[in-house]
């Protein structure tokens, strides 16, 4: 962009140690930092360009010096460089911050999945393993994380400075974004949404621990159920698997394999089955009605919460067999020892397959 790599470091480094930004924790930090110290020079390069043509024809043309008005004919040269320059800094602007919008908001494959509920005024954590946090989010360095957010009452913005990421936590709608820290340590959290009178409290950390210390907190916070095993007790206390049971005269469709699939309507429209489409079905059944089967599934809306239909999402999404479903259903409890652990044999009906 017109400056050494050394200069990009310098001026970065020079704004972090001033505190005019915050530290770069994140590996999107240092992209996100050299647009802003890009744009902020075409900004002054600007101010300082038009502040020395004002000042400069205020003295060219002051009145003592010239008192009739002089006629000065256009320049069509002169019109289409200060109409180029500035269109093609701003078009570098605009492609440049559309690459890092979609980087940011695309988490990769790999990257580990909590789920944030904000409510007023405090941040939930829902890590898979069944670990909960309050104002308080643990992970690990060098490992993309996605954040999977969701409101439970207003909006609100997830906001982490040091990171370079921010999304908004919307009432009835999951939103994502994702980071990866490179710096361990603790990091602040905020809400950047007005969401009511203690929105200024709505604040908490960011713990960055290395692989090992995440493992030993993982070991030590952990409830002793995961989210899926959650959602499995969930699916069965509310008969979900009466109708979705996978059985040839079941009313409801099977839901083995069904996270990550195309399912047709009975609109003929097809829908990709994720964690959105999921939560919509379980609140908004008649609006997701699956092709050959009847409308009969009757609305959760009012008797899940959030984090019970996050459970369910991650149940639903690791369902890979209905022998679970079917043992559940015909015993109408769950087998003596229990789901299996998370991370041994698989969660829910998924290890009971693989055992």
């Amino acid at each position: 962009m017109g400056l050494s790599p050394v200069l990009w470091e310098f001026l970065v480094k020079w704004m972090v140690n001033f505190a005019i930004i915050p530290p770069e924790a994140s590996r999107i930090a240092p992209q996100v930092d050299a647009l802003l110290v890009f744009m902020t020079l075409v900004s002054l390069i600007g101010l300082v360009l038009v502040g020395l043509l004002v000042t400069g024809f205020s003295i060219m043309y002051r009145r003592e010096k010239n008192p009739v008005a002089t006629q000065i004919e256009g320049s069509t040269l002169l019109e289409a460089t200060w109409t180029i320059i500035p269109l093609g800094l701003f078009l570098i602007m605009f492609v440049w911050g559309s690459v890092l919008y979609f980087r940011i908001y695309t988490p990769p494959p790999n990257a580990m999945n909590i789920y944030v509920v904000g409510k007023q005024w405090m941040w939930k954590a829902e890590h898979p393993g069944g670990q909960h946090e309050i104002n308080s989010l643990h992970v690990p360095i060098n490992q993309p994380v996605q954040l999977t957010l969701i409101s439970q009452d207003v909006f609100h913005s997830f906001s982490i400075p040091a990171f370079r990421v921010k999304r908004e936590a919307i009432p009835g709608r999951y939103t994502t974004v994702w980071f990866e820290a490179t710096q361990t340590g603790t990091f602040h959290l905020f809400c950047t949404q007005y969401c009511g009178t203690s929105h200024s409290a709505m604040i908490g950390d960011i713990v960055v621990m290395s692989p090992e210390n995440y493992k030993r907190w993982l070991a030590g916070s952990t409830s002793g159920t995961s989210l899926a095993q959650n959602g499995e007790r969930l699916f069965s206390s509310l008969s979900c698997n009466a109708c979705h049971n996978g059985q040839q005269d079941s009313r409801g469709p099977s839901l083995a394999n069904v996270y990550g699939s195309k399912l047709m309507l009975t609109t003929g429209q097809p829908v990709l089955v994720d964690e959105a489409y999921l939560r919509q079905a379980i609140l908004n059944p008649s609006a997701h009605i699956t092709q050959g089967y009847a409308p009969i599934m009757p609305t959760y809306q009012g008797q899940i919460s959030e984090e019970g239909l996050i459970s369910l999402v991650e149940y639903i999404k690791n369902l890979s067999t209905n022998y679970r479903v079917q043992q559940t259903l015909n015993t109408t409890e769950l087998l003596p020892e229990g789901p299996p652990k998370a991370g041994n044999a698989g969660t829910g009906a998924q290890g009971v397959a693989k055992q």
